[in-house]
């Protein structure tokens, strides 16, 4: 799909950007002119895989996370959300719902909550390497008056 317009950005893998990234994420979908459910959709979907990020990439210490978004024909909207920290050893165990590496206070649920807001959800992974999580939501058009 052709590409018409696209946003990157980079910021400290702090839980005091998730908000930030979630309305960027928002903003950028805005020209879009989505409902307000879908807008919802995308935020949520954007808070989940940020938060994944600053829980479970960076134990130990504050990385980086990227965040790019792209619109593509057939108003396609693309997320992609990369962190370089330590990687999740078995994605498919991690996709589970419940499944969480996070302690007792998580709940396990993130992957689950972004696959069933966005039309299409993948993972990838390396352990030491990072992860990279690409969503995608097509928004629906709206008639014109």
């Amino acid at each position: 799909m052709k590409q018409l317009n696209y946003i990157k950005l980079e910021f400290p893998a702090r839980s005091v950007n998730e908000g930030f990234a979630r309305a960027a994420a928002a903003a950028f979908a805005a020209q879009l002119d989505p409902t307000l459910e879908e807008l919802g959709d995308i935020r949520t979907a954007v808070s989940e895989a940020v938060t994944n990020a600053i829980v479970h990439a960076y134990p130990e210490t504050v990385g980086t996370v990227t965040m790019r978004l792209r619109i593509l024909e057939g108003n396609v909207l693309e997320i992609m959300i990369r962190d370089r920290g330590c990687g999740i050893p078995d994605v498919p165990k991690a996709m589970e719902p419940m499944y969480s590496t996070g302690g007792e206070e998580r709940s396990g649920m993130g992957f689950t909550i972004m696959e069933s807001f966005m039309d299409g959800l993948r993972v990838r992974s390396a352990p030491g390497k990072g992860t990279t999580v690409l969503l995608s939501k097509r928004v629906t058009a709206k008639a014109r008056v």
